[in-house]
């Protein structure tokens, strides 16, 4: 069992991440780059630890609603069927627990990887920063160690060579509001061993996501193959002026059923992501192409410091 997780980076789904491995028992560490890092992840760590317990705490109320089955939060609950509402204050009791214990954070990369079992990068997508943070690891990580991306559209062959372990190095991608979309895609490039790819199947079963196996290496996986082109539309929609965030969101909403629409997903993603998503498109510094234009207008955002719902506004103002 991979039992010491090391996460490294704590953004959105570092985080969430991290506290889904804690809830379900492993011990982990946040690698942080600067105090100032903390002073950004805390407050995400206890946000969603309160998040994750209070939808557990919901469910509660879900026993018995046919509705049950296909609305609860998945990545806290193994099981839905047969659940009774002293099964979930026992997983309550235990989660806070884990949560409070099983977490920590630390600065000092050497210490944070020493005896890690699997490490979990999830840094911003800058490939070079990706780069760096492989080549000052590699001499750090235990010969026992799996390393892992949660990259969200880059390849893990890009950087296999950097790793200095290629054959124990793939790529693990979550879904945000990972406690409620437990989704696991796991993709391995050429060189990763048969074996350690499986290691990281049962890993993501450990921690209660259901692991989607893919066969060959794909840009953005499965998912973000789907939602990436998806949102595009959506910003491409904004910057030609057709319509304005709201009404798009609510046009999908509407027609679709869907309980959010896409401008409110990428307030969920972080507005930083997607910036840096859309500036690796070949035409990004091309001066009047709609990606330029995208790009220009997520950067005012983000110099505004409206970076999302962990900032307390995105598209969307969250401070109400």
């Amino acid at each position: 069992m991979l039992n010491k997780v090391v996460v490294a980076g704590g953004g959105v789904l570092g985080t969430q991440i991290g506290l889904m491995c804690a809830y379900t028992g492993h011990d982990v560490t946040f690698w942080l780059r600067s105090e100032s890092s903390i002073g950004r992840t805390q407050p995400k760590i206890d946000r969603y630890s309160a998040l994750m317990l209070e939808d557990l705490a919901k469910a509660k109320a879900l026993i018995g609603n046919p509705m049950g089955a296909f609305v609860y939060p998945r990545g806290m609950i193994k099981n839905w069927e047969g659940i009774t509402a002293e099964a979930i204050d026992d997983l309550l009791a235990q989660g806070k627990k884990n949560l409070a214990e099983k977490v920590h954070i630390e600065l000092d990369m050497a210490k944070a990887l020493e005896d890690a079992d699997i490490v979990i990068e999830s840094m911003s997508e800058d490939p070079q920063a990706k780069i760096a943070v492989y080549e000052a690891m590699r001499d750090k990580l235990a010969d026992k160690t799996i390393l892992v991306t949660n990259s969200s559209t880059l390849l893990p062959s890009t950087f296999a060579e950097h790793t200095g372990r290629p054959a124990k190095y793939c790529a693990l991608h979550f879904a945000n509001t990972i406690w409620k979309n437990n989704t696991a895609e796991v993709m391995g490039h050429p060189g990763t061993d048969p074996a350690v790819y499986d290691q990281v199947v049962a890993f993501a079963a450990d921690i209660n996501m259901v692991p989607l196996q893919l066969h060959k290496e794909q840009p953005g996986y499965i998912l973000n193959s789907m939602l990436v082109p998806f949102l595009s539309a959506a910003q491409a929609l904004w910057a030609n002026e057709v319509a304005d965030p709201e009404t798009i969101d609510l046009t999908w909403k509407l027609a679709t059923s869907a309980p959010a629409g896409p401008f409110q997903i990428l307030d969920i993603v972080g507005l930083e992501t997607a910036y840096n998503i859309n500036q690796m498109k070949p035409d990004a510094g091309e001066e009047g192409s709609l990606t330029n234009r995208i790009g220009k207008l997520l950067k005012e955002k983000i110099d505004k410091g409206e970076t999302g719902v962990n900032a307390g506004k995105g598209f969307y103002d969250y401070r109400k």
